[in-house]
C-alpha cells in the first residue's frame, strides 16, 4: 500500500525508536494500560500527517465521563482503528478477528491494547470472548466493537450491524457510544496518496435504562441507523 510506505519513509529516522519502544512496551507486567496507551495516542496523529491525512473529531462531549463503556462504529478500513487511537484520549481494547493475530507489527499492536481475538467460527470460543469483554467493562475498561463484523466495501454506506455484537455490553449494563465514520476507506483502500480527510463523529451514547428490554437486533438496527444518519446529514450539508 504506497501510503503505508510513505508513511514509513517519512518517518524514517524515528522508526527506530517508535519499534524500540513498541517491543518493550509489550511488556504489560512492567507497563501499565495508561502508559501503553499513551504511547500509541502520542504517536498517532504524527504518522497520520506524515501518510497525509487530518482527522477531523466531532462530538468528544458524548464520550461518558466514566469509564466502562463501549463503542461501536461503522468499519470502513484499515485506517479506522488509527483514527480512533489519535482521537481517543482514554485507553480502549478493540477486538479483532484471529486472521490477523500474528501479522508483525499488529501482534504487537495487539499486545499493547491486551486486543480480544474472535474465531468467528467457533461458537464456544466467541462466547468465551463475550463473557470476557462483560467483565472487563464491568471493571471499567473501554471497547471498540465495529458491529459490522467485516469492513463495508460500498464508501459510506453503513452496512448491517450484527445483534450478536451487542451482547457483551448488555450484559455489563453499560453504556453504548454510536460512532460514524467518514471517508476513512479512502486512507488505505485506495491507490491514492492524495491528502485526505477523514471524520470522526462520536454520537450521544445510549445508557442501560435506555435499551432495557430490547433485543440485540433491535439495539443494533438502532445503532446502524444513527450511524446511518449522521453520515447521510454530513454529506447532504457538503453538498449544500
Amino acid at each position: 500500500m504506497k501510503r503505508i510506505a510513505l508513511m514509513f519513509l517519512r518517518s524514517f529516522f524515528v522508526l527506530p525508536y517508535y519499534l524500540f519502544r513498541l517491543f518493550q512496551l509489550c511488556n504489560i507486567e512492567k507497563y501499565d494500560s495508561d502508559t501503553r496507551y499513551g504511547f500509541l495516542h502520542r504517536i498517532t496523529p504524527k504518522i497520520n500527517r506524515r501518510g497525509r491525512v487530518k482527522v477531523i473529531c466531532h462530538g468528544l462531549e458524548n464520550i461518558p465521563e466514566k469509564t466502562g463503556y463501549i463503542i461501536f462504529p461503522n468499519h470502513q478500513g484499515l485506517f479506522d482503528a488509527l483514527a480512533f487511537l489519535e482521537t481517543h484520549e482514554r485507553p480502549f481494547v478493540t477486538v479483532m478477528k484471529k486472521e490477523v493475530k500474528d501479522i508483525f507489527l499488529l501482534r504487537n499492536v495487539i499486545c499493547l491494547l491486551q486486543a480480544e481475538i474472535i474465531d468467528r467460527e467457533d461458537i464456544r470460543q466467541s462466547m468465551t470472548v463475550i463473557k470476557n469483554m462483560t467483565n472487563r467493562v464491568k471493571n471499567g475498561e473501554n471497547f471498540i466493537i465495529f458491529a459490522e463484523g467485516t469492513r463495508s466495501k460500498d464508501g459510506n454506506h453503513v452496512g448491517e450491524f450484527k445483534g450478536g455484537s451487542f451482547k457483551s455490553a448488555m450484559n455489563a449494563r453499560c453504556p453504548i457510544v454510536p460512532a460514524a465514520l467518514l471517508d476513512s476507506y479512502k486512507v488505505f483502500d485506495t491507490k491514492s496518496i492524495k491528502r485526505q480527510t477523514v471524520h470522526l463523529f462520536y454520537l450521544p451514547p445510549l445508557y442501560y435504562e435506555e435499551y432495557q428490554g430490547m433485543k440485540s437486533t433491535e439495539i443494533a438496527e438502532l445503532i446502524q441507523a444513527r450511524v446511518q444518519k449522521t453520515i447521510d446529514a454530513f454529506e447532504a450539508g457538503q453538498t449544500e
